[in-house]
């Protein structure tokens, strides 16, 4: 089936997909800190506070999403999505009327939780359940909408910025996402996989077993597998972070770097893509192993580049890893563990990966407070994911023998 083909026969579920994921961007990381400035200003932060309030409620946002994601297991996404996007936009709302400093932790942790959290487990979860032979084009297609929010929205709101305050821009973002709540439910009337069948529509993994949760977590596969979860998470987070410090140090403009994120998203968009290919044709135990390789070439580019040119080399390896993390892993825990408790196994997972992106900025910014800078981190940063490689490499090297031949 080719794709045009593929993307007509699916278009209603793929949608669904693509409309979570893009409407998490509202609790992403890329998003948020756009109002960074304002925030701070308002109330009167450091760098450091704004950091650690917004880590704190992140980290909290990772502690509730083990118990939250199993509820894609019990719920159709028909029903539990809308929940999802209405608590979204309650959190946006919140954000643009929130008077007290106190109050921070607890809007982020509600932007956290329902945006970067559930908005996109609920979306990946469908598409690994929904999808078996094509499960890697289906998470590649709607997975886009990552993609599209972070090339539009941080550009379209800054622009709006000028002309109108931001807390106006906050009560918008919670009507878009309330907008996607009557699509959501139009695009998902005859939704692919009630979760009524779930069991009886569910693939098997490992053993040819369906693995629970419990199960999961007992397995020496899924701590093997922990470092890389965390890793892209947290070090990407950090360096989008630190991103107008990492122009100063280099002697760079911000505009000079900025100007190389749309090439960045257009390169993660190929690599989603291609991923997703490869993925259906080579199965997730041949390339889960290397993927994270490029992010080595990338963070000693970043440490080591002197001219802004320098750096696109820095970004093309970036978005090839960038661009597979939206399909490999996703695809990973369904082939391994199997479907029919895929939502509370991948709820780990995402758990893992919140917790990352929480870690990440603080951990990095407390190292440039003790005066060790960021070109010497991403030297460390590199090795780490030459670690996280080495453990993928014997974790699925040992479990790939018991799949299904």
């Amino acid at each position: 089936m080719n794709l045009f083909t593929f993307m007509s026969r699916n278009a209603p579920w793929l949608a669904a997909g693509g409309l979570l994921t893009f409407l998490s961007s509202f609790g992403q990381t890329f998003f948020i800190s756009v109002f960074a400035g304002e925030i701070r200003a308002e109330f009167g932060l450091t760098h450091g506070a704004w950091g650690g309030l917004y880590s704190l409620g992140t980290a909290l946002s990772a502690v509730v999403m083990i118990w939250a994601g199993s509820l894609t297991d019990i719920f159709r996404v028909r029903t539990l999505g809308p929940v999802v996007l209405i608590g979204l936009a309650l959190a946006c709302i919140a954000m643009a009327l929130n008077p007290a400093v106190w109050a921070l932790p607890v809007v982020i942790f509600a932007l956290r939780l329902f945006g970067q959290g559930m908005s996109s487990h609920t979306a990946v979860v469908a598409m690994t359940r929904w999808f078996v032979a094509t499960r890697g084009r289906a998470l590649s297609i709607a997975t886009l909408g990552f993609a599209l929010g972070e090339a539009c929205l941080p550009i379209a709101f800054v622009a709006a910025m000028i002309v109108i305050d931001w807390h106006e821009l906050w009560v918008l973002a919670g009507v878009f996402c309330l907008a996607g709540v009557p699509v959501l439910m139009l695009l998902l009337r005859h939704e692919r996989t009630p979760q009524s069948m779930a069991q009886e529509h569910s693939s098997t993994g490992m053993q040819g077993r369906h693995w629970t949760r419990r199960d999961t977590l007992f397995h020496p596969l899924f701590w093997f597998m922990v470092p890389a979860v965390l890793g892209p998470s947290a070090f990407n987070t950090a360096f989008f972070f630190h991103q107008v410090h990492f122009a100063q140090i280099k002697g760079w403009t911000h505009v000079e770097l900025v100007a190389m994120f749309p090439l960045y998203t257009g390169l993660s968009i190929a690599a989603m893509i291609g991923s997703g290919w490869a993925l259906d044709r080579l199965g997730t135990a041949r390339l889960m192993p290397w993927y994270q390789l490029p992010l080595v070439a990338s963070f000693l580019i970043f440490s080591m580049a002197v001219e802004p040119a320098a750096a696109l080399a820095g970004f093309f390896f970036l978005a090839m890893t960038t661009g597979a993390n939206s399909t490999l892993p996703n695809a990973f825990w369904a082939e391994f563990y199997g479907t029919a408790h895929i939502g509370a196994i991948k709820a780990m997972a995402a758990a893992v990966m919140v917790l990352g992106s929480a870690i990440g900025p603080g951990i990095t910014g407390f190292l440039i407070d003790m005066g060790l800078g960021l070109e010497k981190q991403f030297i460390g940063i590199a090795v780490y994911f030459l670690i996280s490689t080495g453990f993928m490499r014997i974790g699925i090297g040992r479990a790939r023998l018991d799949l299904a031949p």
